[in-house]
């Protein structure tokens, strides 16, 4: 690791990364095994989350019958919020708490996932919600202690939500997206079943994928581990340690995989091969990201997602405007790469080709423009949006993005390069339209 010049070590600076991951099952037909694991972890009672549409799928009823088979007494909450809130949030722990539950289960994209988390937490520790929020919008307050089992089942190709400590979610009185962020809320257990994916729509696959993407090419472009002054104690070491060794491994390997596969999974839904890849990309860089954190497309997205107007996409619930975490970071993307390439050009360079670039002739003075072209390229196979301007906002929204940008300080110090108000306003402006 000493050869990596991304790693430099200083006397004051950070010299220990550490790795933590829920224990994984993945391939088709894992799904069955929910009950043997449940039992194995000792529940007898579990709250299981979803959203009214999962509810209805396949995946719902195998996922019961493994339950009942192995006598698992389950109560359902299928009144999560596609894209969550505080209050959706709020309600479901308060399903929790009403329910005498010994462990949880999810099943469901990232946003039931996260609202599972978010129950787990407020019925084992209840706190005024604020009070485990990120900081500065939260007080930040540790997770007192070890939460409930939880399992995590994931039926989307994208967040990697089954494999982090992070649950997000929108503040509607900001109108911006925050989130809490702990080791504790980590799920027990994570069963990846790619079948999941077959019953997915182009845009939903799309969305997720492009989260995939963006996960993997911010972790591997995060400020290094080793940077960090050193803590005082193992127990303050963050969540978010930055890029490291560990995580390189999945980033790599995702970005490969989502730069071969995620056209391909978009448009075709019978091509098994093309979304179990995808699938696993996601838990692969779930477990990267999970272990260093992303930056700036994400930071940027909480805006851009909190103050969505009139904006209602394909393939998601149309009772309400709505912008998907997927593309409310991919429209950013392009943009603050070009912006964070000078502070380690060879990664991004690196990034541009394990997504399918040809960056022989490409200098590392150019990195960013290759690497954002190539994305801007894949957005546009996949049907994405033009840029923010797609998704609803023009110039005179850049100041009320930029503010909401800067409360998310967690993710932004994350970033290789320093982000300023001044470089937001930058990146905001050259993220209005790519084509």
């Amino acid at each position: 690791m000493a050869c990596c010049h991304y790693y430099e070590f200083s006397a004051a600076g950070e010299q220990v990364f550490a790795v933590d991951v829920s224990a994984i099952k993945f391939g088709p037909g894992a799904l069955c095994e929910a009950g043997a694991d449940a039992a194995e972890l000792g529940l007898k009672r579990v709250a299981l989350f979803t959203d009214r549409n999962v509810a209805r799928l396949e995946h719902m009823a195998t996922l019961l019958a493994a339950l009942r088979e192995a006598k698992v007494d389950t109560a359902i909450y299928d009144e999560v919020r596609v894209e969550p809130t505080d209050k959706s949030f709020q309600a479901a722990a308060e399903f929790a708490r009403s329910g005498d539950f010994d462990g949880f289960i999810s099943l469901g994209g990232g946003s039931v996932i996260d609202t599972c988390k978010a129950a787990n937490l407020y019925s084992t520790y209840p706190a005024e919600f604020l009070g485990y929020v990120n900081a500065p919008i939260g007080d930040g307050r540790p997770v007192p202690g070890v939460l409930k089992p939880h399992i995590a089942c994931p039926t989307t190709c994208g967040t990697g939500s089954e494999c982090t400590g992070i649950a997000v979610f929108d503040f509607l009185d900001r109108k911006v997206k925050t989130g809490i962020a702990s080791r504790a809320l980590r799920p027990t257990r994570a069963i990846i079943d790619p079948t999941c994916s077959y019953t997915l729509p182009a845009a939903v696959v799309a969305a997720s994928g492009f989260d995939v993407l963006s996960h993997a090419l911010e972790s591997y472009t995060a400020v290094p581990f080793s940077r960090r002054p050193r803590p005082q104690s193992p127990a303050l070491r963050p969540m978010s340690q930055g890029a490291n060794p560990y995580s390189d491994i999945g980033c790599e390997k995702a970005m490969q995989l989502s730069g071969r596969y995620l056209v391909r999974a978009t448009w075709d839904a019978s091509d098994r091969e093309a979304r179990d890849n995808m699938m696993f990309a996601a838990t692969l860089a779930g477990i990267a990201f999970g272990n260093s954190g992303v930056h700036v497309p994400h930071g940027m997205s909480y805006s851009v997602a909190g103050l969505v107007r009139d904006y209602r996409p394909e393939g998601y619930p149309a009772d309400r405007p709505i912008c998907p975490h997927g593309i409310s970071v991919i429209v950013n993307a392009p943009a603050a790469f070009n912006y964070t390439s000078s502070a380690c050009p060879d990664r991004h360079l690196r990034g541009a080709e394990l997504l399918g670039a040809d960056t022989g002739d490409i200098t590392s003075a150019d990195a960013g423009a290759a690497l954002a072209l190539h994305i801007t390229r894949l957005m546009q196979a996949t049907s994405m949006p033009n840029g923010i301007t797609g998704v609803g906002y023009g110039p005179d929204d850049i100041p009320d993005l930029v503010e909401g940008a800067l409360a998310q300080q967690r993710l932004l110090n994350q970033s290789p390069r320093d982000i300023t108000r001044d470089a937001l306003t930058g990146i905001y402006r050259d993220a209005l339209n790519y084509w």
